[in-house]
């Protein structure tokens, strides 16, 4: 009884770890697309990594904005064109769970561009809304 006792324990902790892996190979496989889309310059399909919602918060140099289309305009306006975006790499710094909903990442990104680089940290709040992984607070300084 005591084997059989220890398997399950060890089989629980086993597919605990599979299932906290594959949620944070979601979350980097959506790192990933963003990444892919700021640098072929469509801003758009980057945003489809944050929750379209007016409840989404980014907070940058300029400091605290609410929602998924006040936050995809002031990325149109700071990056109008593909030499202002440059060319994005994310660095994961740290991706923890925080609960079966909510996981935190900390990282650095850096723009290379001709008009000069760019660069800084990010923590990012991602939470799992109807089955979807995405980040409603993005803090990028």
């Amino acid at each position: 009884m005591k084997k059989f006792s220890s398997f399950i324990v060890c089989l629980f902790f086993g597919i605990s770890i599979l299932a906290q892996s594959k949620q944070e190979k979601s979350i980097l496989a959506i790192l990933g697309k963003q990444t892919q889309a700021w640098n072929r310059g469509d801003i758009e399909a980057f945003m489809n990594g944050y929750w379209e919602n007016d409840s989404l918060m980014f907070i940058g140099k300029s400091g605290v904005t609410y929602g998924w289309k006040n936050t995809l305009n002031n990325y149109k306006k700071g990056y109008p064109d593909t030499a202002a975006m440059g060319k994005l790499t994310f660095t994961i710094i740290q991706v923890k769970k925080l609960s079966a909903k909510y996981y935190h990442v900390t990282g650095k990104w850096l723009l290379k561009r001709s008009v000069g680089d760019a660069g800084g940290h990010y923590t990012l709040l991602f939470r799992k809304i109807r089955g979807r992984w995405v980040i409603i607070s993005d803090h990028s300084s």
